[in-house]
């Protein structure tokens, strides 16, 4: 699993049954303290996370292909959570 900040969302006019009705989410990762990384990634919409949220993303295909009940999908990445709080200590 990964920290994200969602920074806005993804469009494409053409894509595999999968996504139908999910919104493709660019997200920054972010390190354990909150701070960007300078990677990113493209994860589907499991919550409905907004832009600005910090979120939890499941970065195993198997995994993200449970979630949505399909076991040969087409995804690897999803969003899962939204984070209220980073607490290190």
């Amino acid at each position: 699993m990964k920290i994200g900040r969602v920074a806005g969302t993804v469009v494409s006019t053409i894509s595999h049954p999968t996504f139908d009705a999910r919104r493709l989410l660019l997200c920054d990762i972010l390190s354990p303290g909150g701070e960007p990384t300078g990677d990113y990634t493209i994860a589907a919409d499991a919550i409905d996370a907004g832009v600005g949220d910090t979120v939890l993303i499941l970065d195993e295909g198997s995994s993200a292909r449970q979630i949505i009940g399909e076991s040969v999908a087409p995804i690897r990445a999803m969003v899962v959570g939204v984070i209220d709080e980073i607490d290190l200590a």
